[in-house]
């Protein structure tokens, strides 16, 4: 069946119609961890990014399943000051819905992140998310060949201020990395197709 064309239309509005959704929304997140195992995750911070604009930052400290710390020298976090905190699967409902909505999630090493994402996910029996995950540690070998690429690295080569380990400071320094990147020419739908993770199996 042949719909007639809506006369009232502009041109505009068939352009809109024609282009697709860029992504304009995304996370940038980091997780601090107490020990080696995945589903140790003792901070984490969640940088809301719209329309190249931060709009929300949320962190929070996290009970990891064991008393036992292996990086506090790293990330200055103890037992004791995550002890009374909520644990992984008491905070992700309020994590989840901040990450509504974003068109994928940006971290730096994002293999790492994700993988600690999914372990504590699957540690408390909550769903995964299903977002791709894009590396800022690719993208800036990709747009300014930087070797290292270490969040300092990166940091210090684009001047972004950094308290490294700091979870939210970690995170905003990645959602910074991936604005440098699209004024640098590299779009979001670009970064996402050429530096995104293969899916998790």
């Amino acid at each position: 069946m042949c719909i007639p064309a809506n006369p009232t239309a502009s041109a505009s509005d068939v352009n809109a119609a024609l282009t697709p959704t860029l992504p304009r929304r995304f996370a940038a997140l980091d997780f601090e961890t107490a020990d080696y195992g995945r589903d140790s995750a003792c901070a984490l911070s969640i940088v809301i990014v719209e329309n190249d604009t931060v709009l929300d930052t949320w962190t929070k400290l996290i009970r990891p399943p064991r008393r036992e710390f292996v990086f506090t020298y790293l990330h200055g976090i103890a037992w004791s000051q995550v002890k009374d905190q909520p644990s992984f699967g008491e905070l992700w409902q309020e994590a989840a819905q901040k990450l509504e909505g974003v068109d994928f999630v940006a971290a730096h090493n994002a293999a790492f992140d994700r993988s600690v994402l999914r372990a504590c996910c699957d540690a408390t029996g909550v769903e995964p998310l299903k977002k791709p995950f894009v590396c800022t540690v690719k993208v800036a070998r990709a747009v300014w060949n930087l070797r290292p690429a270490t969040l300092a690295d990166v940091c210090r080569h684009l001047r972004i201020p950094l308290n490294h380990h700091n979870a939210e400071s970690d995170a905003h320094a990645c959602a910074r990395i991936l604005l440098a990147a699209r004024q640098q020419g590299h779009p979001y739908e670009h970064v996402l197709k050429r530096h995104a993770l293969r899916p998790a199996r």
